[in-house]
């Protein structure tokens, strides 16, 4: 790596030239730095805007999950079934789907090495459990904390291997020219009052981007603070987007943010709403159901069919989805879970539950009490961890909102994880690696698949060294000035970058989450598309250490545009409900006669689940494309035919 300054518009900028950028330090981040020095490619450096931050490292659920292939029992299981499994999803690409199957059992192992604590037998075998999608029992789990120990192992693997890390560094611009790659420009957040230390450049032949998902669109979100993602400046940067339309979304709570799947579903607590102020108390639940042992028995269900799924509304758990989005979205009040007091106030007949929820119960010697008490005999950490995080669930209700939870969707990569950039690759949940529907946990081994592959590709395939500094110059002069004339415009004696943001977020859960009415979104676009062609005269701030919220900002914006665009083009071709999307349809059904129009919806009949939706933003403009998956691959597996090829020229890329 060689360090230089360029100067551009009266800014000294610092320049590091090296072959690879790793951008993000979260579990994939970390695994991508440590695999290319593992491969042979020590060139290279990460960076990140907060390297305590992001989801990997902050967020989990009730007991967080790894999908991968077998690795116990008698279930017999192998590489192509899993593929199956993951392709059959819908829209997932065939060769994405086989390289993790493949390298699902290589990856997972390389944690256990590191020290991750996924639970085995006294045999050896890790056992597993099955989860959301899954005909197998392919999932496993090291707790709440899965991917935070993740990170952590891989984070202490990659500092013994001295890998420079750039903390405190956010990227604003992914340098391209002519759909070639050159490198990022980053804004300095330990330095943004000394303008020749504000701005700094990375001059490099390759970028693994593993920024997350676009968690910074919406308010409503279980993503945790401090992680945004940035995937607006890499459609700006011409790349392509994949699958944009489909997410999960889930009840959670909102502070601190975290999945309340699980048993804080299956004990049964008593959820009121209020007014904005906390007054006017009510148990809404009973607003829509008359049969008390049908709404508890759905709460329940909810525990292990957390996310949103609109195939679930109609006589399953979901509708408890729909009923909190009613309570927070339409009639604007707040939502909590009491753990303190039984539904209706009164001890609970657990004969009126229907028999999976009363089994279940039964079983686990948990029906006694109250929500608190049966949550602490199964579950004592759950509690435990609302109060370290300083909400004591015997005291105090918990707030919750139907929330974004994962992008399945991202952007288009090969069967190496590389976009349509050249030399531009994609890696954890910013990648559209998933489907429609996924086995809970396949986003942790993904990441890990992805990040492998991704540094295996540089390693054999783009050795050398970025554009000479000249070149460098030539080729990003007028990207890197417009992005240093926007934080300049940008400067003033007013602020309103939080508000419009904050606005852009409440719209963008409002509109572009679970529930979609497309001629809503198209209103929305609208006003979306206005506020980027204006935003050099409607974004300011009064002091430089907001700078990068109005960057922050330009690439939310994008985002939202383009994603909801990717929603109002789905519809237009023919688009029902899927997955964890409802889109009103007025000639649809209505699930039942109590719920506002809104909520009438067709579910979609499978027919596109052959079809990838992708789109290209160019000067504003959204362009898309429909293509078929591209299958599983069927190649030659006759060993001695893939030895020598292997011998002779290493033929695997």
């Amino acid at each position: 790596m060689i360090e230089s300054t360029i100067k551009i518009k009266d800014y000294n900028i610092r320049v590091y030239s090296l072959n690879t950028v790793v951008v993000g330090t979260g579990a994939a981040g970390f695994n991508a730095a440590d695999r290319l020095v593992e491969y042979g490619q020590k060139d290279i450096a990460i960076v990140t805007e907060g390297i305590n931050a992001g989801t990997s490292r902050n967020t989990g659920s009730d007991k967080q999950t790894y999908y991968k292939l077998t690795l116990s029992g008698y279930e017999p299981d192998s590489i192509r079934e899993l593929a199956k499994t993951l392709f059959d999803g819908q829209c997932m690409d065939g060769d994405i789907a086989l390289c993790e199957a493949a390298l699902s059992a290589q990856c997972f192992l390389k944690l256990v090495e590191l020290g991750v604590p996924f639970p085995r037998n006294r045999y050896g075998e890790y056992i597993g459990y099955k989860t959301d999608h899954d005909p197998r029992r392919r999932a496993t789990s090291a707790g709440p904390y899965t991917s935070k120990f993740m990170t952590e192992c891989l984070e202490k693997a990659v500092r013994a291997k001295n890998v420079k890390i750039f903390d405190k560094m956010q990227v604003i611009k992914i340098l391209t020219k002519d759909n070639r790659l050159f490198g990022l420009l980053c804004i300095d957040l330990e330095n943004l009052h000394n303008a020749d230390k504000r701005y700094v450049a990375f001059n490099c032949k390759n970028v693994i981007y593993a920024t997350g998902g676009p968690a910074g669109m919406y308010a409503d979100s279980v993503y945790p603070i401090g992680h945004y993602g940035a995937t607006g400046i890499a459609f700006e940067a011409g790349v392509m987007g994949k699958n944009l339309t489909e997410w999960q979304y889930g009840l959670s709570s909102i502070n601190p943010r975290w999945n309340v799947s699980g048993t804080y579903m299956q004990v049964l607590p008593k959820f009121i709403s209020t007014d904005k102020n906390g007054n006017d108390e009510r148990e809404f639940l009973f607003d829509f159901f008359s049969d008390k042992g049908d709404m508890l028995t759905k709460v329940f269900l909810k525990g292990y069919q957390w996310p949103f799924d609109v195939r679930k509304i109609d006589g399953g758990s979901s509708i408890i989805d729909i009923l909190v989005y009613i309570e927070t979205c339409i009639k604007g009040r707040r939502v909590f879970l009491d753990f303190r007091d039984n539904p209706g106030g009164e001890e609970i007949d657990f004969s009126i539950l229907a028999p999976e929820a009363r089994e279940y119960l039964e079983r686990a010697g948990a029906t006694f009490g109250t929500p608190i008490e049966r949550l602490m005999h199964m579950n004592a950490p759950a509690v435990n961890f609302y109060k370290d995080k300083g909400v004591d669930l015997h005291k105090e209700p918990l707030e919750i909102a139907l929330c974004a939870q994962h992008n399945n969707g991202g952007l288009t990569i090969d069967k190496w994880w590389q976009t349509n950039i050249e030399g531009f690759f994609a890696a954890g949940e910013v990648s559209g690696s998933h489907g429609v529907y996924r086995p809970g946990g396949t986003a942790l081994n993904s990441g890990q698949v992805g990040s492998t592959r991704a540094a295996q590709y540089i390693a054999a395939n783009r050795k050398g060294n970025p554009a000479d500094l000249d070149t460098f110059k030539d080729a990003t002069l007028n990207a890197i000035s417009d992005s240093i004339s926007m934080g300049d415009t940008a400067l003033a004696d007013c602020d309103n970058v939080d508000e419009i943001w904050q606005n852009a977020a409440k719209r963008m859960s409002r509109f572009g989450a679970a529930i979609r009415s497309i001629e809503d979104i198209r209103k929305v676009t609208e006003e979306i598309k206005g506020e980027l062609e204006n935003f050099a005269s409607l974004v300011k701030t009064s002091s430089v250490n907001n700078l990068h919220k109005v960057y922050r900002l330009y690439d939310i914006l994008i985002c939202q545009y383009v994603y909801l665009m990717a929603m109002v083009d789905y519809v237009e071709n023919g688009g029902k409900s899927r997955g964890s999307a409802l889109y009103t349809d007025k000639n649809g059904k209505l699930p039942y006669d109590s719920l506002p129009d809104i909520f009438r919806y067709t579910l979609d009949d499978g027919s596109r689940g052959n079809m990838v939706q992708e789109v290209l933003y160019k000067n504003g403009i959204c362009e898309f494309n429909w293509r078929k998956v591209r299958d599983i691959p069927e190649d030659d597996d006759f060993f001695e035919n893939v030895w020598r090829s292997y011998r002779e020229n290493g033929n695997i890329f």
